[in-house]
């Protein structure tokens, strides 16, 4: 079963899919599927606006502490979704040193370490910045375009190159390697655009339509 949590930084109700792991590797409940068909029935679709004024410094500082625990977003992500981390303690626990990714994009596992080798797992904006500028985001507050980029419900730790692979793609343009993640993944991509009012395009509701039809349900 899907571990279900809330957009903590953003203050929403809405449920969204964030142990990518477990979401990975199991099949999702009846439950699961019917949330994710009905956040895709209330999503609007209409044309992607123009990508105009769009910089990463609209949503604010890269990595801020918004929910005021002492670590930075990034280390947040890094302890939810690696296994066997270690911390540096001259942080209190915060910076996370080494641990190991089970990639759920690609089906891999990562050994991360800090340093050199820090860029081989990368945090991905599920919905990319760029992407929800152009379906919605750009007529938001600050306050809330700094929320949305540092939610945990909209991040995962993932491999490096499959993220600068998806870039700013939306799920008509890109869509997992890990054809076994790509139910949970069409499931998060609907739920963050719904409880956030982004909207989609045609293309988009299509592609994200067949994915959660494709979706097993667990017995």
């Amino acid at each position: 079963m899907l571990v279900l949590l809330v957009g903590v930084a953003a203050g929403l109700g809405a449920p969204v899919w964030l142990d990518a792991r477990a979401a990975a590797q199991h099949p999702v409940t009846a439950a699961d599927l019917a949330a994710g068909r009905a956040a895709l029935d209330t999503l609007e679709v209409k044309g992607r606006a123009p990508r105009t004024g769009y910089e990463r410094e609209e949503f604010g500082q890269r990595w801020a502490d918004v929910d005021r625990n002492g670590c930075d977003t990034r280390n947040d992500v890094l302890r939810r979704d690696l296994d066997d981390v270690t911390l540096d303690p001259a942080t209190r626990g915060c910076v996370v040193l080494t641990g190991t990714l089970t990639d759920p994009y690609t089906d891999t596992v990562i050994a991360f370490e800090r340093g050199e080798r820090s860029s081989e797992v990368q945090i991905d904006h599920v919905i990319a910045l760029a992407d929800a500028w152009q379906k919605g985001a750009q007529g938001w507050s600050d306050e809330r375009r700094t929320a949305f980029a540092n939610d945990p419900a909209n991040l995962l730790a993932v491999d490096g190159s499959a993220n600068q692979s998806k870039g700013a793609g939306d799920a008509a343009t890109w869509l997992p390697p890990n054809r076994g993640y790509r139910c949970a993944y069409a499931l998060r991509q609907t739920t963050v655009k719904a409880a956030y009012g982004l909207w989609v395009t045609q293309a988009e509701h299509d592609a994200l339509t067949r994915e959660i039809g494709r979706c097993v349900v667990a017995d």
